[in-house]
């Protein structure tokens, strides 16, 4: 019997009885789905896991929920080697593309083998104290290093491939993946990025030198940033979900990760058209 995996937003009520008709759905096509143990406890299902320990007892991976719960299944190990089909029952929906009114004919199609995938980039970060490893985690969307509400401008000394290129005075750097350009890169100025792109998005958050303006760099090269301010209220921020403050001369080096996340395509739509959709392109 074949098992897929579903991964579900525990908190919404709607995800949750989508999830326990796709179970039964799934069940009549001879599909066994494994849960979580919350999840099964709430839609009452038999077959759970550990949710870090699904990707690795599935062939496909079915996220129930938004873009964040996709951005928080892209750091699973072993997520790699699945495909990953996102169905929207959040707000914007740039990851998890298949509408939930369409998620049975699109199940049919991949159920038949009959499906395509994008191969995501992913980002490594490091941070380093003292030259001692203090976090480490990977991301799908972007890592961002800013200040707080009542701090001044901040200095960050940055590097490309052990090269100086310039310290930004700014309220922040993101360094953001092709998945990620539509994020919070896209609202702070940064271009729109084709996804399948082998490249790293380098934007300042409000630069104090006007002429500092958004990198987009090759996807081989190591960046290494270093906090020269002192006593300030500075985070990094790892797809806007896990967060760690920073202290002077603290390190954050970011390259591209060996892991990336295989995106299942909507059979019903392009790329051009959810980003004409979600960003209302043509209206007035």
């Amino acid at each position: 019997m074949r098992t897929y995996g579903i991964i579900t937003k525990r908190n919404k009520p709607e995800a949750l009885a989508l999830t326990k008709a796709m179970i039964e759905w799934l069940d009549e096509r001879g599909v066994r789905a494994l849960t979580d143990h919350e999840v099964a406890e709430k839609v009452g299902h038999p077959y759970h896991l550990e949710r870090d320990a699904i990707p690795s007892q599935t062939e496909i991976l079915i996220v129930l929920g938004g873009d964040g719960t996709l951005l928080s299944v892209a750091r699973l190990k072993g997520i790699e080697s699945i495909p990953v089909l996102g169905i929207n029952v959040g707000g914007l929906g740039f990851l998890t593309e298949t509408f939930k009114e369409e998620m049975f004919q699109v199940l049919e199609r991949v159920i038949a083998g009959d499906f395509e995938t994008d191969e995501r980039l992913m980002l490594k970060a490091t941070i380093y104290r003292e030259e001692k490893v203090i976090g480490q985690s990977t991301v799908l969307n972007d890592i961002v290093i800013n200040k707080g509400a009542l701090a001044r401008i901040i200095d960050l000394e940055t590097y490309i491939d052990g090269g100086y290129l310039t310290t930004f005075k700014a309220d922040g750097l993101i360094l953001s993946t092709p998945t990620g350009s539509t994020a919070y890169s896209l609202a702070a100025g940064g271009p729109i990025v084709y996804p399948s792109l082998n490249s790293i998005i380098m934007n300042p958050i409000c630069p104090h030198t006007l002429t500092n303006r958004p990198l987009v760099l090759p996807d081989s090269i190591k960046i290494k940033v270093i906090l020269k301010s002192a006593q300030q209220d500075v985070h990094i921020t790892l797809d806007g979900q896990v967060g760690k403050p920073l202290k002077a001369e603290d390190v954050v080096e970011a390259k591209k990760a060996e892991s990336h996340i295989n995106l299942i395509r909507s059979p019903h739509k392009t790329y051009f058209e959810l980003l004409r959709t979600k960003l209302r392109w043509g209206e007035r």
